[in-house]
């Protein structure tokens, strides 16, 4: 039976945006920061001789070098994400893991103090 690995990270990081709801713009227009978490979580059937879906510290080693592009950066200034929406971050962080975790399956970006989170679900 397939099983689900998720590992969670967190990273800090300011960035501006435009909003389109009256009142919050001016705000968001303006350098800012937060406390982002990330989650991303693999799918498949754990190996008969390790019975691991995929070594964690394997894991762990990718998570880390993408932290490193994340942590304390400008992130309208990292190439690829585009807007720096919690859709946007997700899109960003299953496009540079992918290649090493092809078992992932969900990426999830949440921001506890405000209670916001986004959630990417991979064919």
């Amino acid at each position: 039976m397939p099983v689900e690995l998720t590992q969670s990270f967190y990273f800090e990081a300011a960035h501006t945006l435009r909003r389109y709801v009256e009142g919050e713009s001016e705000a968001s227009r303006r350098i800012h920061g937060h406390t982002y978490h990330a989650e991303v979580t693999l799918r498949g059937e754990p190996d008969p001789a390790t019975g691991m879906v995929m070594d964690l510290g394997l894991v762990r080693r990718e998570l880390a070098a993408l932290r490193e592009r994340l942590d304390h950066r400008f992130l309208d200034e990292v190439e690829g994400i585009g807007p720096a929406t919690l859709e946007n971050l997700c899109g960003f962080i299953a496009r540079a893991l992918a290649p090493a975790l092809p078992l992932l399956v969900r990426v999830s970006v949440f921001r506890p103090a405000s209670g916001d989170r986004a959630t990417l679900h991979l064919g």
